[in-house]
C-alpha cells in the first residue's frame, strides 16, 4: 500500500524536484479536491476519475449490541467514481498477469 510518503517521492522523483516542492504540490492537489467538494463542486481529474458530494438521507438503524432503534442523521459523503484511463490501466494490468 503507497502512503502519502510514497506518492511524494515518486512525485518527486518522476517531475525532477525536491521532496519539500513534491509534498507541497502534492498538499496544494488534495487542498482543491477538498475545498470543492466542501462547496459542493464536482472535481474531475482527466487520466484519474472524479470526486463527488452526495447526500445520504436520515434514516433509522438499529444498535447492534442491544437492538434499539436509533436514528442515523443526514449526511454527506464524498464519491469517487474511476476515470476511463484509470479502469483501462487496471484492467490490462490484470490481463497482462494471467
Amino acid at each position: 500500500m503507497a502512503g502519502k510518503g510514497d506518492v511524494i517521492n515518486e512525485i518527486a522523483e518522476q517531475a525532477g524536484i525536491s521532496k519539500k516542492e513534491a509534498a507541497a504540490a502534492f498538499d496544494a492537489f488534495v487542498k482543491h479536491i477538498s475545498d470543492s467538494c466542501q462547496r459542493g463542486d464536482r472535481c474531475a481529474i482527466p487520466g484519474l476519475g472524479s470526486f463527488a458530494v452526495s447526500q445520504r438521507k436520515a434514516r433509522e438503524g438499529r444498535n447492534p449490541r442491544t437492538n434499539e432503534k436509533i436514528m442515523i442523521p443526514a449526511s454527506k459523503n464524498v464519491r469517487f467514481k474511476a476515470g476511463k484511463d484509470l479502469r483501462e490501466a487496471v484492467n490490462s494490468k490484470r490481463k497482462g498477469k494471467k
